[in-house]
């Protein structure tokens, strides 16, 4: 951050007895950057009108912004470890919501408690306000959320004698079981569609999407407390859990490969899918489809879901995190925060903001679905420093394991222990080297 303070030098003025000179001193201009990935036309348009508005009614909190180019997922990410190294971050910017405890526990951004108080904390959803809670403080603050649940075709699965009316009819009292999705899947698998689509990508898609299902057979990746690995997502419950993933892939009811648009190209029947996916489908898709609630464990019928976005954070490096704090309360307003998730086609974090123009669309159909889940079912991804480590980690053991199974047709218990295993020792390792007391 920047602080410019601008002088004005009046010209002389001729006196009757001579000539003197007269200062006048314009007001301090504090300058605030902000760091956050590229995104859509429509969102680029967003920052530039906030931009506009802001700056012209704050004369004295003059803002701007600098767009990272995402192509390369890695990009914004090196941008922002360069800057760390040199102390020379950003006045604010915006990090993924598992992040986080990472910038927070190793001193990058400042806490925003003074800014938002319990009372303004109130009209945000939990998820967001746990995701961006670090030790007791919160760190970050960010205008949508995500979700996830589960896509059907409604034609496809007629044709195959699936109950799209009980699909339909679904509440988040009783939503679908891990074994009716099983026979759902097993049931729409043929030469020309596989049942299911459970993987997103080989990344960060894996522990995201995936999550709930561990938490609903009752033991999470990670300890509550973000500092263990080992007995959670190596324990029995997660290896019973992994298997039944893996057991969709050996039987051929889901592919091994992330798919690009399988569900929206007719490929698959039904999908493990985000809320960013009702927006494409409404515009593109050319069959009748649903979406119900996320699957539940059949024994514990524990109902979860996935949210977490990206937030916005203030850096260490600002000079005047006052104001910085300033334009985040207006920023994160309701009204703001409604156009950005209408623009952005995400869940809004404000709950008040589901009572605007902008967002009416989530009070029924689809949408009405993810919006009850961030209310009532939603958990965030593990609060620790150490989660990239393990997501990485996570995500490799799950492609060893899905590609095993794939290739034997067959799961094998002994070997998803070992791989998940593994994934807690490397979590293990970057904890106690980098984190524990």
């Amino acid at each position: 951050m920047k602080k410019a303070i601008s002088m004005a030098m009046a010209a002389a003025l001729a006196l009757s007895a001579g000539a003197t000179t007269v200062p006048v001193m314009a007001d301090d201009v504090t300058e605030l950057t902000i760091w956050s990935p590229t995104d859509t036309e429509a969102i680029e348009a967003w920052w530039e009108e906030k931009l506009a508005e802001w700056n012209k009614e704050n004369p004295d909190i003059q803002v701007k912004r600098e767009a990272i180019d995402r192509s390369d997922s890695y990009a914004y990410d090196n941008k922002i470890a360069t800057a760390q190294t040199s102390n020379d971050l950003p006045d604010i910017f915006y990090v993924d919501g598992p992040q986080v405890s990472y910038y927070a526990a190793n001193g990058l951004t400042v806490p925003l408690d003074d800014y938002f108080t319990e009372e303004d904390q109130k009209d945000f959803v939990d998820s967001a306000i746990t995701q961006n809670t670090y030790d007791s403080h919160l760190y970050a603050i960010g205008a949508t959320e995500s979700s996830v649940a589960f896509y059907y075709n409604k034609d496809y699965l007629k044709e195959c004698g699936v109950d799209v009316e009980d699909l339909d009819s679904r509440t988040i009292d009783n939503p679908i079981t891990w074994s009716e999705l099983a026979e759902i899947a097993e049931k729409c698998t043929t030469e020309d569609y596989v049942g299911t689509h459970i993987i997103m990508d080989h990344g960060e898609g894996l522990p995201y999407a995936l999550e709930p299902m561990y938490l609903s057979a009752g033991k999470d990746y990670i300890s509550e407390d973000g500092t263990e690995a080992d007995g959670y997502v190596n324990s029995e419950e997660a290896v019973k859990t992994t298997s039944f993933l893996a057991d969709l892939i050996a039987k051929g009811y889901a592919n091994v490969e992330p798919i690009k648009d399988e569900f929206l190209n007719g490929a698959c029947a039904t999908m493990i899918g985000g809320s960013w996916d009702t927006a494409v489908l409404e515009e593109s898709a050319e069959f009748d489809w649903g979406v119900t609630y996320y699957p539940v464990n059949d024994d514990t019928k524990e109902a979860v879901s996935p949210c977490g976005d990206w937030a916005a954070a203030v850096s260490k490096d600002c000079e005047n995190p006052e104001a910085a704090g300033k334009f985040l309360q207006w920023l994160m307003n309701t009204d703001n925060v409604a156009s950005y998730a209408a623009a952005i086609a995400k869940p809004a974090t404000r709950i008040s903001a589901y009572d605007t123009e902008e967002m009416a669309e989530y009070k029924e159909g689809v949408r009405a679905v993810f919006k009850e889940q961030l209310e009532n079912t939603a958990v965030p991804r593990p609060r620790t420093p150490s989660y990239a480590t393990f997501s990485s980690a996570y995500a490799e053991a799950m492609t060893n394991i899905f590609s095993d199974a794939s290739s034997n047709e067959e799961v094998d218990e002994d070997y998803i222990q070992s791989e998940l295993d593994t994934a807690a020792e490397t979590f293990t390792d970057d904890y106690e080297t980098y984190y524990a007391e």
